[in-house]
């Protein structure tokens, strides 16, 4: 008792000891964090680009996506700082960009269209992707090998446009599970807006669900060297469904869903408790997404999903008697070496979502003996958020456009090449590496872009050729919109 009394106490402190400090940034600093960190999906669109695109430096790319196949398959993303659109992160970007606005959007003021447009840019994409051909997912566009060979902006690219897909034969239940979460998600953003719109989401959701649930199998199977090393399923496809049926239950509240949930979660990894959230694995977010119905509405059967949360949650408190996570000197929460600010990402928005979930009831989180209130895990994503915008070490904030000191030499294509617009004749796949391996910045501010970040002591190059540090990616960014959001409003 005396231990549990000592824990209770620190956290209760801790929570104090924040609210007595002034902090780095102000709302303002959040919001135009939140602006930038919107503004920076504009820079990754693919296809024809609208009229009132606001990064002019980019135009038009891809223009003939899908039609190898004899589909259309313009548009979506690309994934990070090359010119393939890998369908497994785009979807999970997408999931992560529709649950920001449904948890966080009544905070994004002037903001929240541009936020449903960035989300209608990718949904729209993957409709016409899981649509095309009955039984079948498109879920790549692009030759990763030859692409990755070339230093191309997307508005020259000629390498390859291969399209790859899932179906009965060729099963993917993790990409196809995800695009399933991913067109539930956003069904649920645009319910009031666009009503048909989102009952056509809904509707291709659960057909998609449908194929990958039917026909199971992993895609890195299926496809191999096409989608591994660089997107490979090492979860496996087991939490994408358990993540996909999840969100389709709370888009349409159709009780077969939760029966499904309840029969197959224990051989889907319900059981079990997971210290990782990324486009790979959706076992923590699954869990934190199922503990809303038992915490807000109350179904007594999903019980269980609140302790798993409560371990999840607390296994990144520092001081907790759960605690495992590794940090920095500089207090940045450090996952592994390749693109770390992914996780940081992915973990404040969890925190502050189950933060949000908890205030709804008086609630706090269960941390063995000790007792964690919503406060100290707001507190905790706020550090996070904060060392990304600049709040650490080196002094400077990891997205691009953001404060007075960011990367300048970050690892993509269309930023470091010279915009079409200022050198309108072709720039080839090999010319282009002068570009990759010059010491300048780069001509054109990829705005809002988050980079993958520094290393475990702190210390960033701004090395165009460091990916696993300075290539920014979709799914870095997406959770941080929430993030943001939040804190814009806090």
């Amino acid at each position: 008792m005396v231990h549990s009394y000592s824990c209770a106490t620190f956290f209760t402190l801790f929570t104090l000891t924040f609210s007595s400090f002034t902090s780095a940034f102000t709302s303002q600093h959040y919001s135009d964090a939140l602006t930038k960190s919107i503004l920076f999906f504009e820079g990754q669109r693919s296809g024809k680009l609208p009229a009132n695109q606001r990064l002019t430096w980019r135009a038009d790319s891809a223009l003939n996506d899908g039609s190898s196949a004899n589909v259309d398959l313009v548009g979506g993303y690309y994934d990070a700082g090359d010119n393939v659109k890998f369908g497994l992160p785009m979807a999970f970007t997408t999931t992560m960009l529709a649950w920001s606005i449904i948890e966080f959007g009544e905070n994004m003021k002037g903001e929240l269209g541009n936020a449903k447009d960035a989300l209608r840019w990718s949904s729209d994409y993957l409709v016409k992707a899981a649509t095309a051909t009955p039984g079948t997912l498109y879920v790549q566009v692009g030759e990763p090998y030859s692409d990755h060979h070339c230093w191309e902006r997307p508005e020259d690219m000629d390498t390859p446009r291969n399209v790859y897909k899932v179906s009965a034969q060729n099963p993917g239940s993790d990409v196809a599970a995800e695009t399933a979460a991913a067109l539930a998600a956003a069904s649920i953003v645009f319910q009031d807006s666009d009503s048909s719109y989102s009952h056509k989401l809904l509707q291709t959701a659960k057909s998609v669900f449908d194929l990958a649930d039917k026909y199971r199998g992993s895609y890195s199977d299926s496809l191999g060297s096409v989608v591994c090393p660089f997107y490979c399923s090492y979860s496996g496809y087991n939490d994408e469904l358990l993540w996909g049926a999840a969100w389709i239950h709370r888009a349409s509240q159709d009780a077969s869903y939760l029966s499904y949930i309840q029969s197959n979660g224990h051989v889907m990894g319900s059981d079990d408790d997971d210290f990782s959230f990324s486009w790979d694995d959706k076992r923590a977010a699954t869990k934190v997404l199922l503990a809303k119905d038992f915490i807000v509405n109350n179904i007594g059967e999903l019980q269980a999903y609140k302790q798993h949360s409560d371990n999840y949650i607390c296994s990144l408190i520092p001081g907790s008697p759960n605690s495992q996570a590794q940090y920095t000197p500089g207090g940045l929460y450090y996952k592994q070496g390749q693109s770390n600010l992914q996780y940081v990402t992915t973990s404040s928005f969890l925190l502050l979502t189950y933060a949000k979930y908890l205030d709804s009831n008086g609630g706090h989180a269960s941390c063995g003996s000790s007792m964690v209130t919503s406060e100290t895990l707001i507190t905790q994503a706020k550090k996070q958020i904060d060392y990304i915008l600049g709040d650490n070490p080196m002094k400077m904030s990891y997205m691009v456009g953001f404060g007075d000191k960011y990367p300048t030499r970050i690892h993509h294509r269309g930023s470091s090449v010279p915009s079409v617009h200022d050198h309108p004749d072709r720039i080839s796949c090999d010319a282009g590496h002068q570009y990759f391996n010059s010491q300048s910045p780069n001509p054109n501010i990829l705005v809002g872009a988050i980079v993958g970040g520094p290393d475990s002591n702190d210390n960033y190059g701004d090395d165009r050729g460091n990916y696993s540090e300075s290539e920014p990616a979709t799914y870095i960014n997406a959770p941080f919109v929430g993030a943001a959001a939040f804190f814009s409003g806090h």
